[in-house]
């Protein structure tokens, strides 16, 4: 059943006149949305575009009823935007600072009193954050470097826990990562996330996990949204058909 929130982040006719053509899509608040396609397709351009790393050339974004510019990740971020990258060691983390330092780095200047840091509410973040997704870390003080795959990607899901966004974008947030690791994520997802109002895009090439995580799904193919599943049409088939362009045989659970 798809969340009944008022629409959180909209996006119209966005393109960067080139990989990805004009795309509409929605998010209400609490939501999980399905960002789906075969690589190559634009997903991950696509969220850039929202994110304000990459340029668009048309279209408009709104958030909450509301237009807004977003011409850099710093002011996607001002406006409660997040976006978890899919290469989280090149472009996401510092993996020479500590862990405790990397989860708490966007709140350090929100939390700062009269240009001081709150180091101690920092040190509360980031315990209450290696708890909560129970990161496998010696002590905080330990580099985000010599941390495993899936710890440095917990890591960077606390870090935009601990901000309290209002849009979450997540680019394959469970690549690379085990069994308890995803699991763990999924319920960060559910609980600390959707089920606060917060707004979440996940792309994934994880057919399983998009149709187990999605309250709807978009499909893109060829820079373009090829189609919107809801409720019972989200399937590994339905997904497929919208992503190839090509009629699959379905199976009796389709």
């Amino acid at each position: 059943m798809t969340p009944g929130g008022a629409p959180r982040l909209t996006v119209e006719a966005l393109t960067d006149g080139g990989k990805v053509q004009p795309c509409s899509l929605e998010v209400r608040a609490g939501e999980i949305v399905g960002l789906a396609g075969l690589v190559g397709a634009g997903r991950s351009e696509l969220a850039q575009l929202i994110f304000g790393v990459r340029a668009h050339t048309s279209g408009q974004i709104w958030l909450d009823g509301r237009p807004v510019n977003i011409d850099s990740p710093r002011a996607a971020i001002a406006l409660g935007i997040v976006f978890l990258t899919e290469n989280c060691k090149e472009q996401g983390l510092f993996l020479e600072l500590a862990a405790h330092e990397n989860i708490v780095m966007p709140t350090l200047t929100r939390d700062a009193r009269f240009g001081l840091i709150n180091r101690a509410k920092a040190r509360h973040i980031s315990s209450g954050a290696i708890d909560a997704l129970q990161i496998r870390v010696p002590h905080a003080q330990v580099s985000a470097g010599g941390l495993s795959g899936g710890n440095q990607q917990k890591l960077l899901v606390s870090r935009w826990v601990a901000i309290r966004p209002r849009i979450l974008l997540l680019d394959e947030p469970t690549r690379g990562v085990d069994v308890g690791a995803k699991s763990e994520i999924y319920r960060m997802m559910n609980d600390e996330m959707a089920s606060q109002g917060v707004a979440i895009l996940m792309i994934s090439s994880e057919l399983p996990e998009v149709v187990g995580m999605s309250d709807r799904v978009y499909v893109m193919r060829e820079g373009a949204i090829a189609g919107e599943l809801r409720g019972d049409e989200i399937s590994q088939e339905h997904i497929m058909t919208l992503a190839t362009g090509v009629d699959l045989p379905l199976t009796a659970n389709a």
